[in-house]
């Protein structure tokens, strides 16, 4: 099967093969090509470039993009698209002025999840997630991360990542799953760290093992959660079987975390609102790719990661939705990119950047989604007719996308 599109005012993030992300000032350059075709052959890019140099294709669906722009879709590299109900009522207690931690302490947040997810059957949890999972495809995002974590037990992260791995089978998105078991210590731990990460460790890993359920193993490293001893214990344990990390950092604190995900080779450090100058030299020189989550800092209006330090620095920056019930419940990336420039002050290139090939890279996906390259996925969003690419950010409350592409089909709920 044959698709060309023809007439494409702006075909964006077009690059060779071997380029996996883009740092520093690498990141405010977005190659493009105007007046442009892109061929796809069956789940593939095959060809694109200028319409003067258009294959002359007869045996093919020809669609006419004139004023109208395509970009690679969306990879969104940490959500938590799985998990019961809604926190609505902790959205109206922070109105009244609580804080997250306040929430939190009074059994709220993290745990208020937990007990709902434990207390929903299996099917129930896929029959809500995937509905979402349709509705951040329909909003562009063509590659996902999922993470469990509202389990807290050994039956409730297994249902998790068992519903992931039926949303990977039933849908032609990309998705990862992430082993989240150290999101929160459950009450009954609340005085035994111990014997929860012993939980982790000796029980839960080796079942998610056997059955094949994770792809990366991630903490919330943070103060009063779990700290840099407990979190290097968790990562080593995963490590053990073959689950990088993928680790929450620096979300309200800084404790020396994101040195201690860099020294165990850690994919990604996820958060970063608080960064120092020594979480930045602790980057430098690593493989390990920044990801910053803007709606999170929006919806509960705490402060965004520092951009700019982490690009004047040289270092790459990846963008993600965090997509939750408490923090963050949505998983709209076009509103996610629109943040960054608002309130974090990246150019449009610099974000789409972030949110399209940086995010493939944050979660191992760089060879196949992110960017406009022959051989890899046919992932893309053609958009309604705009003048120019600046518009996707610009009109940040306003549905731009006139169709989403997965795997060379155009996909519709």
């Amino acid at each position: 099967m044959q698709t060309l599109i023809i007439n494409i005012k702006q075909l964006l993030q077009v690059r060779e093969s071997g380029i996996s992300k883009v740092s520093g000032a690498e990141m405010a350059v977005l190659p493009h090509i105007e007046n442009a075709f892109l061929l796809i052959k069956d789940d593939k890019i095959s060809a694109y470039g200028k319409m003067e140099d258009c294959p002359k294709e007869t045996n093919c669906t020809v669609i006419d993009a004139s004023g109208k722009i395509v970009l690679p879709s969306f990879c969104d590299s940490h959500t938590h698209i799985v998990y019961a109900g809604n926190r609505s009522g902790e959205f109206v207690d922070r109105i009244n002025g609580l804080s997250y931690e306040e929430i939190a302490a009074r059994g709220g947040g993290i745990l208020n999840s937990a007990k709902k997810l434990n207390e929903t059957s299996e099917e129930e949890i896929y029959e809500q997630s995937k509905k979402r999972l349709e509705e951040v495809m329909l909003q562009g995002t063509g590659a996902v991360e999922i993470k469990s974590g509202y389990g807290l037990t050994v039956e409730g992260e297994l249902k998790m990542l068992r519903v992931i791995k039926r949303l990977k089978e039933n849908y032609p998105i990309a998705i990862k799953a992430t082993f989240l078991g150290a999101h929160a210590f459950p009450k009954e731990y609340k005085e035994n760290h111990e014997a929860y990460i012993d939980l982790i460790c000796n029980d839960m890993l080796p079942k998610i093992a056997k059955e094949n359920l994770a792809d990366y193993i991630d903490a919330f490293l943070e103060t009063g959660y779990f700290s840099v001893a407990e979190t290097i214990k968790i990562m080593e344990a995963g490590k053990k079987y073959g689950l990088k990390p993928k680790i929450h950092v620096n979300q309200f604190t800084a404790i020396g975390g994101i040195k201690a995900c860099v020294n165990q080779s850690a994919l990604s450090v996820d958060h970063l609102e608080l960064v120092t100058d020594e979480d930045i030299e602790a980057l430098q020189d690593s493989d390990c790719m920044p990801v910053a989550l803007p709606s999170c800092s929006y919806f509960i209006s705490i402060p965004y990661t520092p951009a700019r330090q982490l690009l004047n620095a040289g270092l790459p920056l990846a963008l993600a939705s965090d997509f939750n019930p408490g923090t963050s419940p949505t998983g709209n990336m076009h509103f996610v990119v629109a943040t960054a420039c608002i309130k974090m002050k990246m150019t449009p290139e610099e974000a789409i950047s972030a949110a399209t090939i940086n995010g493939a890279y944050a979660m191992g996906l760089n060879d196949t989604h992110g960017s406009i390259t022959v051989g890899k996925k046919a992932n893309f969003i053609i958009t309604k007719p705009l003048h120019s690419f600046y518009e996707i950010p610009y009109c940040f409350a306003t549905n731009l996308i006139d169709s989403v592409w997965v795997n060379g089909e155009q996909f519709n709920r």
